[in-house]
């Protein structure tokens, strides 16, 4: 090799070894800024109980945790896959976890660079670096939360070859711990159902019934494994949200939360459900029209966006679908739009409101003003909704396939 190639491979190399410099620091210092605020990581320390009782034979949904006595809140398969939790010491447990984030939120913006075809040696790394500091982000890691690996899932999924063997297992996994990945085997059924007219047994059938299978086939293993808990679970909590905490509280960014909030009410009842329903049919009616359009980017961002909206709790951890959310946004909307759309991410606005737990509920007397900072997310959803649904966007489909 001779001086001057020699000379432009390492020129080469300096921007990926400036990315990885960048976001090695970042990453540092929000470990050191985590530290500093004393983050408690309560819903990690919750999962490690769930893995006790698992092991202990313990009742699963009669166990409370932590001094803030936090109840199990998802499905049985959960529990199990929480159980190497066990293995560990406490500091331990944080340590790894918070490294184990990092890197899930690296992956994350990966795979949502992959997502809009602007995956580059580098790109990542610079995007991680400065997307870390979001608040769902942030709040994700505080709480030592699950909802990075539940997107990274999901979005390994949809950014795999059509044909590819594995597609559908990780929404089927997600499925299967939180729910609310359901949404995208759905978006997955009706495009396959729609192209199946033309095309007969397609992707999208085949991953749809993928997932499905693998959802059902964990689930009933969970069952054989906890027979118990599994017939509590299906029978009984799943229909008892008010274990997950309470609807009219600030870090909720659900159509519910907002509407609770807004009527000053514990409980919107069916004024949620009314909303929840013309939401979710236009949110996955965008999402299928999308893919429908081969723009597979707006398709999965506005079925994780409706998801969101519609579940009847969706902590504003939750709302790390931020991440392709932005990427999105940075290429093919206005810069006035995405950095809008990044200020209220990375604002931590919605705490600027009143906010305090039972019994207080400082929620049901917000003014005008608090109302609003503590619906941004929701508010950032549905204008997402819209924005896709009417075509909006100073670019269109051609830059989508540049």
């Amino acid at each position: 090799m001779t001086v001057t190639s020699t000379l432009r491979a390492r020129l080469r190399e300096l921007p990926l070894t400036a990315a990885a410099t960048a976001c090695l620091l970042s990453f540092a210092a929000f470990w050191m800024a985590q530290r500093a605020a004393h983050v408690t990581m309560l819903d990690l320390s919750v999962y490690r109980a769930e893995g006790e009782t698992v092991l202990a034979g313990g009742d699963l949904y009669a166990m409370r945790a932590t001094s803030a006595n936090l109840p199990t809140t998802y499905p049985p398969f959960a529990a199990l896959l929480f159980t190497p939790l066990t293995l560990l010491g406490v500091p331990e447990m944080r340590t790894l976890a918070t490294a184990g984030n990092l890197l899930l939120l690296l992956a994350l913006v990966h795979l949502s660079l992959r997502l809009v075809g602007r995956d580059r040696p580098g790109t990542a790394l610079w995007v991680a670096a400065v997307l870390v500091w979001c608040e769902p982000v942030w709040t994700t890691l505080r709480y030592g939360q699950i909802n990075l690996l539940v997107a990274v899932a999901v979005l390994w999924d949809l950014t795999r070859r059509e044909n590819h063997r594995w597609a559908g297992v990780g929404i089927g996994l997600a499925t299967a711990v939180k729910l609310t990945p359901g949404l995208f085997v759905v978006l997955l059924l009706v495009v396959g159902v729609a192209r199946a007219r033309a095309h007969g047994w397609n992707p999208w059938l085949r991953q749809a019934a993928t997932a499905t299978g693998v959802f059902l086939g964990v689930t009933v293993a969970s069952a054989v494994v906890l027979p118990y808990d599994s017939r509590r679970f299906w029978t009984e909590m799943i229909f008892e949200t008010s274990r997950v905490g309470r609807k009219e509280e600030t870090a909720n960014q659900s159509l519910n939360g907002v509407l609770a909030r807004l009527m000053h009410t514990t409980d919107p009842g069916v004024w949620w459900l009314l909303a929840a329903v013309v939401v979710g049919v236009a949110g996955i009616t965008v999402a299928v029209l999308a893919a429908l359009r081969d723009d597979r980017p707006v398709a999965v961002v506005a079925c994780a966006t409706t998801a969101l909206l519609v579940s009847p709790i969706s902590w504003s951890h939750h709302w790390v679908w931020c991440v392709p959310t932005l990427i999105l946004l940075a290429t093919r909307a206005r810069p006035a739009w995405t950095v809008g759309v990044a200020l209220v991410f990375a604002s931590f606005a919605l705490w600027w409101v009143p906010h305090a737990p039972a019994p207080v509920r400082l929620e049901l007397h917000q003014n005008g003003w608090q109302m609003l900072l503590s619906a941004l997310y929701t508010l950032v959803g549905l204008g997402l909704l819209a924005a896709f649904g009417t075509g909006r966007w100073r670019t269109g489909q051609a830059v989508a396939k540049e």
